[in-house]
């Protein structure tokens, strides 16, 4: 398998990155990354800019084709299933329900309860919506926000709005942060590396499933 990383866990959240590496490493999932690797062109398709992303396309297919891959980013994996063509993709939130399940990650349920926010690239849009919800389900009780699944709130950050628009981004954040507190819970999960970087604040802790995964199922101490 091939780790694709993405933009995002590779250069800003790489605590993202660490945690996807742990859980591939104890669940014995073969796997390798490409040190050089390229922006998918998500960023490009969602600003307008075909040309650039139609290039950026025909460069990473040449690299990526005959791959199973693996990402971390919700946008990376929208775009690499649905832009490009022929790929072998899966989401990690797929993946790790599929290693629950086979027994290959064992985890214990507690008592504690998180809210999971849904991104809109992941589940609106590629119709993820049960896998992330298993995994946490694994370890912890879901706490729903009021917008949820298909009706999640966006964070703010996708499609060139936190760029373009900061404020905007900011506005959105705060109402979905507003929502997750609403539920009682203090630790809030997503699967995407733009909604954690965008929903992060001082009053939840906003973790990555990967990263909620190792820290609340006692992985973080295995080697």
């Amino acid at each position: 398998m091939l780790y694709f990383r993405g933009c995002t866990a590779r250069e800003k959240e790489t605590s993202i990155q660490k945690a996807t590496e742990k859980l591939l490493d104890i669940a014995g999932v073969d796997y390798h990354i490409l040190e050089d690797e390229k922006c998918c062109g998500s960023v490009l398709l969602r600003t307008g800019f075909f040309n650039e992303a139609q290039r950026q396309i025909e460069k990473n297919t040449e690299i990526l084709n005959g791959e199973k891959i693996i990402t971390s980013c919700a946008g990376c994996y929208k775009t690499l299933k649905e832009d490009y063509e022929g790929l072998d993709v899966i989401h990690i939130s797929q993946l790790l329900d599929e290693l629950i399940r086979d027994g290959k990650l064992n985890l214990e349920k507690g008592e504690l309860d998180v809210t999971y926010h849904d991104s809109c690239h992941l589940a609106r849009h590629m119709e993820v919506f049960d896998e992330p919800r298993n995994v946490i389900g694994a370890l912890a009780n879901i706490v729903e926000m009021e917008n949820n699944r298909e009706n999640s709130l966006c964070c703010g950050a996708g499609g060139g709005v936190k760029s373009a628009y900061p404020e905007i981004a900011t506005q959105m954040a705060k109402t979905r942060i507003g929502q997750a507190m609403d539920t009682g819970c203090k630790t809030l999960v997503t699967a995407c590396p733009f909604c954690k970087l965008n929903l992060s604040n001082d009053e939840l802790e906003v973790l990555d499933l990967t990263e909620f995964l190792v820290k609340y199922g006692g992985l973080d101490e295995e080697e």
